[in-house]
């Protein structure tokens, strides 16, 4: 059996003499989709910035694709992708610059038009990033995070405000960049979200994991122990609505 691409051990991080991050470990094998699920404070984003080597680690390991990322934060940085919550950029830069810029930062050569098409933002290519919508600044730090080909790929709540359209499109962007091979490791608040994205999901509470599974195999086991609610099933939602008379489309 492969080894897992991402490995954390033992995982702490501590602010004022309490544990944020408290001992965590778990796995993510490569081509997953795994999601870290928890409500505000649980410890979501201290794990994924220790993991991207943006925060120390007081105690424990993080091992991504065999590089200790204590111990070589600069190796493991040339390997991963992030798309931050905020998406930030120089306003008087054009797209293809932006991307020719993160690109020359790994030493690489990009084809913007191309990365710029494979998030839908091909029309908007000559464009300034003071000129995109939200969702047109997250599909395009999207393709800044892709420039060097990364093996494993952070999203940090990545449809926060977005409308309808955009969040679906999102969806879709995150399912084409697992389908180049990239490992993607997710946080959200959206529960729909993670269970349509994740092939396995961690939920934390006060820094601490406290269960992992398939998202199926979660449910089966809520009902399993006698879980109920008022059966009603429908064939749309409000979403649906929104979309089927707003449009799938995304507004440019």
């Amino acid at each position: 059996m492969a080894k897992p691409i991402v490995d954390v051990h033992n995982l702490v991080k501590i602010y004022d003499n309490k544990p944020v991050v408290d001992n965590i470990s778990f796995s993510v094998e490569k081509g997953e989709i795994f999601g870290i699920l928890g409500p505000n404070g649980a410890g979501k984003t201290t794990t994924l910035e220790m993991m991207e080597s943006l925060r120390s680690i007081d105690r424990g390991n993080i091992i991504i694709d065999g590089i200790n990322v204590a111990d070589n934060p600069e190796a493991v940085k040339r390997i991963i992708g992030v798309q931050p919550q905020t998406a930030a950029f120089q306003d008087k830069q054009r797209l293809t610059e932006i991307i020719d810029m993160f690109a020359a930062a790994y030493g690489e050569k990009a084809n913007a038009r191309q990365l710029l098409d494979e998030v839908d933002l091909g029309a908007k290519a000559g464009s300034f990033a003071e000129q995109l919508s939200g969702g047109q600044r997250q599909r395009l730090s999207i393709a800044a995070a892709l420039v060097h080909n990364p093996k494993v790929f952070f999203m940090d709540e990545p449809t926060t405000g977005l409308d309808p359209q955009a969040r679906r499109n999102l969806w879709d962007l995150t399912q084409m960049v697992q389908a180049k091979g990239v490992t993607v490791i997710i946080t959200t608040h959206y529960m729909d979200e993670a269970e349509l994205l994740c092939d396995r999901v961690a939920i934390m509470d006060k820094g601490k994991i406290i269960t992992l599974d398939t998202p199926a195999r979660l449910i089966k086991q809520l009902l399993a122990k006698g879980f109920k609610k008022q059966q009603k099933v429908e064939q749309a939602n409000l979403e649906d609505v929104f979309i089927d008379l707003t449009g799938k489309a995304l507004r440019e």
